[in-house]
């Protein structure tokens, strides 16, 4: 069974042009907008943007290159081949580039080789296609040919479609294939090669400050006298971007591992961003938070629904427990800015401690109050308090030291 992979983060200005599309509408001022801020990032600073507009022209300079190589240089007449062969494998990183040359190279010679034998042994196109593609459709399903394994029916379909079967013709493009493929390879891994470290950077900073902005809207509405089902929705749409989020940091670290797979050496010199990046165990502790965050918006969408038995607790407890989540949602933002800028995460000051203290205080009288009025409202409570006491905890140093 073939194995899916991840792919990097693609912009948003990207997902929605891919959403015009697929809708069939003329894009208009908005997507017009989407494309001139993504340009002017893409001039004004590194990031996501610049990586995309790069990547695109070393794959358009590969393709002139070989097709210069090919055409110009060497007068093949099977000069097609290279840049078509060149073009594909600028990938997004040289780790790709290198394995998808092996896969894709392999399904030429077998598409190649498969349609000039199909043609010989029937005589005509028609028996050669006939023959061949259905073999090289199941073929390009074997997972050892990973994405690559339909060039194998391409190349059989062009080889018999031009009427050129010999074995001059099948040397020259399986030579011209080759050609492709070490140019497309060099090019990615020597004009400036693609590392990507500074998405996992951006997407844990990102998740940071996202934790923050939900606890404060929590905080925010815990404040109103009355919940309604439009609160509780944006509540669980929050945890939903979280944990979108939190996906996009686990792609972020495949590509950045596998961006380092091939960085040894000359080539470190060349990179284009620092080769650092944070530590795996940000990952874990961050997956933990939004966890945590997840949890704690459902306890309250379940207290706010009528039909169950949990009840949202009442009285000024509920203003205390707001003003806790603000103090940790600002905790996350400091922490956001710690992980995009590399500023040393000191201890929280003495006052943000007190208040912490006195908080969590004023919680557990609340708690022992609300198990006088019913279960019913000390459980969601007590719920409520041991989640935020985990965001605490996982958030600032200090409290996770002691």
């Amino acid at each position: 069974m073939r194995m899916t992979r991840t792919r990097p983060v693609v912009p948003q200005w990207i997902r929605e042009a891919g959403q015009v599309a697929r809708g069939g509408r003329v894009p208009g001022p908005v997507e017009a907008r989407g494309v001139g801020r993504a340009a002017r990032a893409a001039f004004r600073e590194p990031g996501r943007e610049r990586d995309l507009a790069v990547q695109s022209l070393k794959a358009a300079g590969a393709a002139l290159l070989a097709w210069v190589v090919a055409d110009e240089w060497l007068g093949d007449p099977m000069a097609l081949m290279a840049p078509w062969v060149a073009v594909v494998l600028v990938q997004t990183t040289v780790y790709s580039s290198l394995r998808q040359a092996v896969q894709q190279f392999a399904a030429i010679c077998a598409g190649t080789l498969l349609a000039s034998a199909s043609q010989v042994a029937t005589g005509t196109t028609l028996g050669g296609l006939a023959l061949s593609v259905p073999v090289l459709m199941l073929l390009a399903n074997w997972p050892r040919f990973g994405d690559q394994g339909i060039y194998a029916v391409t190349t059989a379909i062009f080889t018999l479609a031009s009427g050129t079967v010999s074995t001059s013709a099948v040397s020259h493009r399986v030579g011209q294939a080759a050609l492709g493929a070490v140019i497309g390879v060099a090019v990615n891994a020597l004009v400036l090669p693609p590392v990507h470290l500074r998405d996992v950077r951006e997407n844990l900073a990102a998740l940071a400050r996202e934790a923050g902005d939900a606890l404060h809207t929590v905080a925010d509405d815990l404040r109103k006298s009355e919940w309604d089902a439009h609160t509780t929705v944006g509540w669980l749409s929050a945890s939903a971007r979280l944990e979108y989020r939190l996906d996009a940091l686990r792609s972020a670290r495949h590509w950045s591992r596998e961006s380092l797979r091939t960085a040894y050496g000359p080539l470190r010199a060349v990179y284009r961003v620092p080769l650092s990046v944070p530590p795996e165990e940000e990952d874990e502790r961050w997956s933990r938070v939004t966890g945590h965050i997840t949890a704690l918006n459902r306890t309250l969408a379940v207290a706010a629904d009528d039909g169950r038995t949990p009840a949202p607790p009442r009285g000024p407890v509920l203003g205390s427990y707001a003003h806790l989540l603000d103090l940790i949602g600002d905790a996350c933002h400091a922490e956001g800015s710690r992980l995009l800028e590399g500023h040393t995460n000191g201890p929280p000051d003495g006052r943000t401690e007190e208040v912490l203290r006195r908080l969590h205080r004023q919680l557990q009288d609340g708690l022992r109050e609300h198990a006088w009025q019913g279960a019913a409202h000390a459980a969601v409570l007590g719920t409520l308090l041991l989640q935020a006491e985990n965001l605490w905890a996982e958030i600032v140093p200090v409290s996770r030291e002691e």
